[in-house]
C-alpha cells in the first residue's frame, strides 16, 4: 500500500508535467474515494474552480446504485462536460493525480470526451 507521502509525490508529479503542456488550458482534477467519485475543472491562473460535479450531488445520488463504479464515474463525466460545454469550456487537460489511467478514472475521461470535452 503506498504512503500518504509517496501518493502526495506522484500526484505532484503528474501536475508538473501537465503544467509544462497545458498552455492556457484548464485543468481536469479528478479524486476518487473509496464510495465517491468527484471531478472539478480548475483555472491555475486564477485559482478558482469553473465546474464541478460529484456522485453526491443529489439529482445523481438517487438514480445510481452507488457512488463508486465505473457507471457512477460515467455518469460524472457526462455531467461534467455538460456543465462545462455550456459554461464554454470545450478544451481541457486531463489532470489523474495519483492514480492510474484505469477503472473508473478511465471511464470518467472517456465520458467527458464523448461528452463533448476535448483533451
Amino acid at each position: 500500500m503506498a504512503s500518504k507521502e509517496s501518493t502526495q509525490r506522484r500526484a505532484q508529479r503528474v501536475r508538473r508535467q501537465l503544467k509544462k503542456v497545458a498552455g492556457d488550458r484548464p485543468r481536469l482534477s479528478v479524486y476518487r474515494s473509496s464510495k465517491n467519485i468527484y471531478a472539478q475543472i480548475i483555472d491555475d491562473s486564477k485559482g478558482h474552480t469553473l465546474v464541478a460535479a460529484s456522485t453526491l450531488e443529489k439529482d445523481l445520488k438517487g438514480s445510481l446504485k452507488t457512488g463508486a463504479d465505473s457507471a457512477a464515474a460515467s455518469a460524472i463525466g457526462k455531467l461534467l462536460a455538460e456543465r462545462a460545454v455550456k459554461a464554454g469550456i470545450k478544451e481541457v487537460i486531463f489532470d489523474r493525480g495519483p492514480y492510474i489511467y484505469h477503472g473508473r478514472v478511465k471511464a470518467l475521461a472517456e465520458a467527458a470526451r464523448e461528452a463533448g470535452l476535448s483533451f
